[in-house]
């Protein structure tokens, strides 16, 4: 039987396992909203305030999950709104698939209403994408934007769709869900040199990322760490691969990374990367990184190999594959004298926590307000982020017990992507989502506040309210003589009237009493629930590596300047 393109689409999306969609319809994806209407007791969709918002919230529901994010958007602007959704799925790793309209194929290239190259426009933001100009091809193409983007290094993938294909028709078969592409093995010879390198390491440090993160590493890297007496760092994005109670694991190294997790990455003898880029925020001066180390990379992207920081054993592979025979081969070991240098680390760590909350002047501080966090979420909450200094009080702060519960953009740093992705993230898994934003980054998308409302999401968010943008003024303040330019925001937004005009609950709070209060009451809410909670302006995320330092340069104290 023949059916149309669109419902061809449709159909083919229920093959893959989607449930869920995220989108905005307009003009040249009519006939897929027609469809999607036909199909709602098989596939849901959720309606975004704008189609930024739907792309945060598809990548949202694939870091919660795993499973591939879907986005459906019109031609021209609604494809071009995607964008930096797809740009920050793309630097973080994301596997999702941005689905577009775009003008009759007979009107491409004639400047058409709304008529937009958007292939041409997310060629280097995405990892593979497509412009279908043949209904017969259009269910493989689909099947094969599900394997790459979930297949290997995950990331988006775009299938641009004119409307006359959509309209046209042809056959359709069921197909079953395409594999995994298979990934490249790492040689023996390779796992045989990492293996001698890590036997004859005395401080071995394991160096986790969003790699390892996205799959589920967690108990091979304890194992791992066990018997060779090792301790675990992370990236940004390896945050949540590792339970935070378990005594290896030193939390996030890099410019605002935990003092004790950077410090023994700055002294091991050998450092073993796994599904890491080495980026600039976790390498700082790559010149003075690791210099008396031997490194050891494991990655499934050959490009990540030798890109940032040369290292000794680079390895090209299926990384649970390759930590697995590494664990096989590796001698047990036992490292005392490292054993006692890293918990001297983790005593100077605690010593400047300490001294640095003692020195605060206001009742309400982020680390207060993280700690009433920690007590009263559960394993499974999900935490997401915006982009700001929150964001590295989050990172610092909270305590993570399970994978996939940390949601926030970290290569591209994408202010405005929290709430969408909270709201994504949530759908996705029904669990309990706070979502920790900044006044200025909250201010960039709140429009998807209406969404929140809408679908009576239960999120609790806590806007951290300094009345600046935060980061921005906090190196202003360290590295240019404190000229404050266009960072005091001044703005006269009331958040909890805000809150009630979109019709959801808002409190301001401003002790760790009231803030107490606050979050067990939004934890039981039945729908979104804002807390406005109010802090000092010159509150410093710390430790902080200055720009082009590294971690000899560290800043630990306030009053500290490069």
């Amino acid at each position: 039987m023949k059916i149309s393109g669109a419902q061809i689409l449709i159909e083919t999306l229920i093959e893959q396992g989607v449930t869920d969609v995220f989108g905005y319809p307009g003009g040249q994806v009519l006939n897929i909203y027609d469809e999607l209407y036909k199909a709602s007791d098989r596939i849901h969709h959720v309606l975004a305030a704008h189609e930024q918002g739907a792309a945060h919230a598809a990548d949202g529901y694939s870091r919660a999950t795993g499973k591939v994010g879907v986005v459906i958007a019109t031609s021209g602007p609604g494809a071009t709104n995607l964008v930096t959704g797809i740009s920050t799925a793309m630097m973080d790793s994301i596997p999702m698939v941005a689905i577009t309209g775009n003008v009759p194929c007979s009107l491409i290239g004639k400047d058409s209403f709304q008529e937009i190259d958007i292939t041409g426009i997310t060629l280097p933001i995405t990892k593979h994408n497509y412009f279908v100009n043949n209904v017969e091809d259009l269910a493989d193409v689909i099947r094969e934007a599900f394997q790459i983007a979930k297949s290997g290094r995950p990331g988006p993938v775009l299938v641009d769709i004119p409307k006359d294909v959509q309209v046209a028709q042809c056959e359709f078969n069921k197909k079953s869900v395409m594999p995994f592409i298979p990934q490249r093995m790492a040689k023996q010879a390779d796992i045989d040199e990492a293996v001698r390198l890590i036997n004859e390491a005395k401080r071995p440090y394991i160096y986790i990322g969003g790699g390892a993160a996205g799959r589920k590493m967690g108990k091979q890297i304890l194992a791992l760490a066990d018997k060779i007496d090792g301790y675990i760092g992370c990236t940004f994005m390896g945050l949540s691969a590792i339970s935070n109670s378990c005594e290896r694991f030193l939390g996030m190294e890099g410019m605002h990374g935990h003092y004790a997790s950077s410090m023994a990455n700055k002294d091991a003898d050998l450092i073993i990367g796994v599904g890491v880029r080495f980026s600039d925020r976790a390498t700082g001066n790559v010149a003075k990184y690791a210099k008396g180390a031997k490194i050891i990379q494991l990655d499934p992207d050959f490009s990540e190999i030798n890109k940032n920081v040369r290292v000794d054993v680079g390895i090209i592979c299926d990384i649970v594959d390759a930590i697995e025979r590494i664990l096989i081969s590796v001698d047990s070991k036992k490292h005392p004298a490292w054993q006692e240098t890293v918990e001297g680390f983790l005593k100077e760590e605690q010593r400047i926590a300490e001294e640095a909350e003692a020195a605060a002047t206001v009742p309400m501080t982020p680390k207060k307000m993280f700690d009433i966090i920690n007590e009263l979420k559960t394993p499974e909450t999900i935490i997401a982020t915006d982009v700001g200094q929150h964001q590295m009080w989050t990172a610092q702060y909270v305590d993570f017990k399970k994978t996939r519960r940390f949601v926030s953009s970290g290569g591209l740093g994408t202010m405005g992507f929290g709430l969408g992705a909270a709201i994504g993230a949530q759908i996705a898994t029904g669990d309990p989502t706070v979502l920790i934003t900044g006044d200025g980054s909250f201010g960039m998308n709140l429009n998807e506040l209406a969404t929140a409302v809408s679908y009576q999401v239960p999120l609790v968010i806590v806007i951290v309210n300094n009345g600046v943008l935060g980061m921005v003024r906090q190196w202003q303040t360290l590295f240019f003589e404190e000229r404050y330019s266009n960072t005091v925001l001044a703005r006269q937004t009331d958040f909890v009237k805000l809150a009630e005009a979109f019709g959801a609950r808002g409190v301001r709070v401003q002790t760790p009493e009231e803030f107490r209060a606050a979050f067990a009451e939004g934890m039981q809410a039945k729908g979104p629930f804002i807390i406005d909670t109010l802090i000092d302006q010159d509150e410093f995320v710390l430790p902080m590596l200055p720009p082009g330092g590294s971690i000899e340069d560290i800043i630990v104290k306030k009053e500290a300047k490069a």
